[in-house]
């Protein structure tokens, strides 16, 4: 016969019981970690679609720089008012690819021009500052872009592309 006081003690068996349900647990925890964890895409591929913020400050007037976003070189031209002048003075009719200057650019923020640096035609990387339009030159096969990154000379059929980018503040981006 056992006593009120002996029950509320716990007896071995009891030890037993919430050791292999903890152990259970454990085990199930460490066996579904695996496949839930294989769900997630991969870091390199979070990676490359994720947008990227850049900081305009540092560049100065009529310099360029390059960064990469989504494995794509990106220039970022802080453009003169000189260029903008010439960029807007173009007959936009005249043009392979026919596009305003103002249709590149953001408004009020004209100074900046965000384009993708791959040449149109077979996707080398132009060189900036060079040419006859002191915008940017393919040096591969001789597609010469102007300051707004349009096509003016050469075998590249399109403008370089613009990416898609928005302005956090008046001295950082955000491409993508």
């Amino acid at each position: 016969m056992t006593t009120a006081s002996s029950a509320e003690q716990p007896t071995r068996r009891d030890f037993l019981y919430v050791a292999t349900g903890a152990v259970a647990a454990v085990g199930a925890v460490a066996t579904a970690w695996p496949f839930i964890s294989q769900m997630n895409p991969d870091a390199s591929t979070v990676a490359a679609g994720a947008p990227i913020e850049v900081d305009l400050s540092p560049i100065a007037e009529g310099q360029d720089i390059k960064v990469f976003w989504r494995g794509k070189p990106i220039f970022i031209s802080h453009r003169t008012k000189k260029q903008i002048e010439e960029a807007r003075a173009v007959q936009v009719s005249s043009l392979p690819d026919p596009q305003p200057d103002d249709a590149r650019v953001k408004s009020g923020h004209e100074q900046w021009l965000v384009v993708i640096g791959i040449c149109t035609h077979l996707g080398c990387i132009p060189i900036a500052h060079e040419g006859a339009y002191d915008g940017f030159f393919c040096p591969c096969h001789g597609s010469v872009y102007d300051t707004s990154g349009r096509i003016r000379q050469g075998p590249a059929p399109a403008n370089l592309p613009v990416p898609p980018y928005q302005f956090v503040s008046d001295t950082k981006i955000q491409i993508g």
